[in-house]
């Protein structure tokens, strides 16, 4: 605040990129002197901002299914958290820092975002309280499951409401993007309406997800479709073993990376009585140069001339598309140019071609993200549909229908 230090995010190695943590950094206007204030801390953080007088840098930090905003003193010492606590268990999507406090917003598993004063969790908004108070909601926990390496796997789990002990429920596996992000304490519209209709949801942070240091955010480096598929997979077998989940009637979707390991994941086997694949890739070597991540291509895999084979392995949801049995809707933006419709309609074509019931659904003038209400709700309606077809129908009836 008096302008004589600068507060910086500090990236890790550029061969990593996205896949390890930054650190807050602190360099001196006036001699070019850096500290690194976060040396010790294997997470992600986001959005530094200085407390008022200079002693602390505030920021958020992604921590296993929270993300509260934290303190970290300038001068060294134990980074502080702040809010939300840890018996509190929420997300703090952004902060402001003013003369009387923290402005914070900030959602938890049960109640969308509002503005909450950080130093005692009061509540200074409360629009969305007849929306609250108008629904049953499902209630919002944690499960941990182990994969084949012997890796801990988080996940949050919804269940519906009217649940009943010792009964075996339909399952979707509701699959984040990113994959750099993490499903969490906070509210999530999607799994909340997939979950009234009763299913099991799960959401599980495979490894590529945030929240667990870089050593489980770097794990598929360049090994895309393999370490998320058997944490998706291991949760889905724990979820059964435990009696959670009903093994014939289980789905999985997922936008933009959830949708990619969608495709992964039923390429890999027949569990699933339905999926949706929302915006996603398959073709890897039509992907290069089409779309927006042609640094990653090349850093994780080379260049395709000089190392095919690692194109080909990826794409195996396309190349291998005739192991697909499940039932697929497909959905994407017209104009989405990060994850381009092409890919959707090669996977369309492949399932039609297999005569595995399949639809595309393309957005008009839509990009990676939908923005139109009506798509919006267009598209809930259509995986709602989706799902009750193939997961809750007569398996026969259905073969008959199609």
């Amino acid at each position: 605040p008096d302008g004589r230090e600068i507060a910086y995010l500090q990236g890790g190695p550029p061969k990593y990129a996205w896949h390890v943590a930054d650190h807050l950094a602190v360099i001196s206007v006036d001699s070019n002197e850096k500290r690194i204030l976060t040396e010790d801390l294997d997470r992600q953080i986001y959005s530094p901002a200085w407390s008022l007088d200079g002693e602390s840098i505030y920021l958020t930090i992604a921590d296993d299914r929270t993300r509260p905003i934290a303190a970290v003193p300038t001068g060294g010492g134990e980074i502080i958290r702040l809010y939300p606590t840890r018996s509190q268990s929420g997300v703090a999507s952004s902060f402001v820092v003013g003369a009387n406090g923290i402005a914070t917003l900030t959602s938890f598993a049960q109640q969308p975002t509002e503005v909450y004063r950080a130093s005692d969790g009061v509540a200074l908004t409360n629009h969305n309280a007849d929306f609250v108070e108008a629904f049953d909601w499902a209630s919002v926990g944690t499960h941990d499951a182990t994969s084949a390496d012997g890796t801990r796997v988080g996940s949050m789990l919804l269940k519906p409401p009217g649940y009943r002990d010792g009964e075996a429920y339909p399952t979707i596996a509701y699959v984040h993007g990113g994959p750099f992000g993490q499903d969490a304490f906070e509210f999530d519209y999607m799994s909340q309406a997939l979950a009234a209709q009763g299913y099991l949801v799960v959401n599980t942070n495979y490894r590529g997800s945030s929240g667990r240091g870089r050593d489980f955010s770097s794990a598929y480096f360049g090994d895309w479709g393999n370490l998320e598929i058997q944490d998706i997979h291991a949760v889905m077998d724990k979820l059964v073993a435990d009696g959670l989940s009903d093994p014939d009637r289980l789905g999985i979707g997922g936008w933009s990376y959830g949708g990619i390991n969608t495709n992964f994941a039923i390429a890999s086997d027949t569990r699933f009585s339905a999926a949706v694949s929302g915006a996603s890739a398959a073709n890897y070597i039509m992907g290069y140069g089409t779309d927006q991540y042609i640094w990653q291509y090349e850093n994780e895999l080379g260049k395709p001339w000089e190392t095919p084979e690692n194109y080909f392995r990826i794409s195996y949801p396309f190349l291998k598309a005739d192991r697909i049995k499940t039932p697929t809707l497909f959905m994407v933006g017209e104009l989405d140019w990060n994850v381009p419709l092409i890919h959707s309609e090669q996977m369309y074509q492949a399932l039609r071609s297999l005569n595995v019931p399949t639809q595309l659904v393309v957005y008009p003038g839509e990009h990676h993200g939908l923005s139109k209400p009506s798509y919006i709700q267009d598209r809930l309606e259509r995986m709602i549909d989706w799902y009750a077809k193939y997961i809750d129908s007569d398996p026969d009836q259905v073969s008959r229908n199609n």
